[in-house]
């Protein structure tokens, strides 16, 4: 389903606007916008300005900052509890504000290797804003880790009621076919992805692993290293530099040795 990299990439800042102590910082907006600049490009100084405000009154935005700088240090569970307190806390304004803080926490169960317990942030998220596509994008992506493709997939169902020209949404359904042996399915997704998207790096990917699979060899290796010109550093190219380093590896090996029959 969804790379890593990709949760890592959808972590959605929220506005500030949690308790802050009076008098502490002028505009609480703004420190939070600071400091989470500060996090994103230097985590650990990121980290300590958020002590720092949070000692002095900053509240839930200070918190906030300090769960995103543990994200973006990798300590992705100690940043997924964060989320978690801060969702189940008093401070979220709205029930949007608080399915943010869940998904939050969803994602980063999900880099922190915890799909069931990124499932369950994602079923809190959905309970408050059920009509957010996204939310059911991610918690198909936590079944998917899971093995519950079939579960997954109606996820992406009710995700493309929602949004119908939202690409990503047939690249991971592709996948998900894929992985309970729906070629024909699986291919008609990825074709209808890549309609909307003609160079969606994920839906390339997806089509030459559905290539591969369906023998034409030739087809997956121009999927792959497409992906890999078009998108460099991303985590499909990273998955398809590896599909392209198996293929080679495969067919450089030798053939087994044969027994002439007596």
């Amino acid at each position: 389903m969804r790379p890593a990299a990709a949760a890592v990439s959808c972590i959605i800042l929220l506005a500030a606007g949690g308790a802050t102590a009076a008098g502490t910082t002028a505009d609480p907006a703004r420190e939070h916008d600071k400091c989470v600049a500060d996090a994103e490009r230097d985590p650990q100084a990121g980290l300590a300005r958020a002590k720092q405000w949070s000692s002095q009154g900053g509240g839930f935005d200070a918190d906030h900052c300090a769960a995103m700088a543990l994200f973006g240090m990798k300590r992705y569970a100690e940043a997924a509890a964060a989320f978690d307190r801060l969702a189940n806390g008093a401070a979220p304004a709205s029930a949007g504000d608080r399915a943010r803080l869940f998904d939050q926490g969803g994602q980063a169960w999900l880099v922190a290797d915890q799909p069931t317990q990124a499932k369950r942030d994602f079923d809190a998220a959905i309970a408050n804003a059920p009509t957010d596509s996204d939310l059911y994008i991610d918690r198909a992506e936590a079944l998917a880790a899971t093995q519950k493709f079939w579960d997954a997939i109606d996820d992406l169902n009710h995700a493309s009621e929602l949004a119908p020209q939202k690409a990503e949404i047939y690249a991971y359904r592709a996948a998900a076919y894929r992985a309970v042996d729906s070629l024909d399915l699986a291919r008609e997704d990825v074709e209808r992805n890549l309609k909307l998207a003609p160079d969606n790096p994920i839906g390339l990917l997806e089509r030459g692993n559905i290539r591969r699979i369906a023998g034409d060899v030739a087809g997956a290796k121009q999927d792959w290293q497409d992906v890999v010109r078009r998108a460099p550093g991303s985590a499909s190219a990273a998955a398809a530099a590896q599909n392209l380093a198996h293929l080679g590896a495969t067919r450089d090996k030798p053939a087994p040795a044969t027994k002439n029959k007596p």
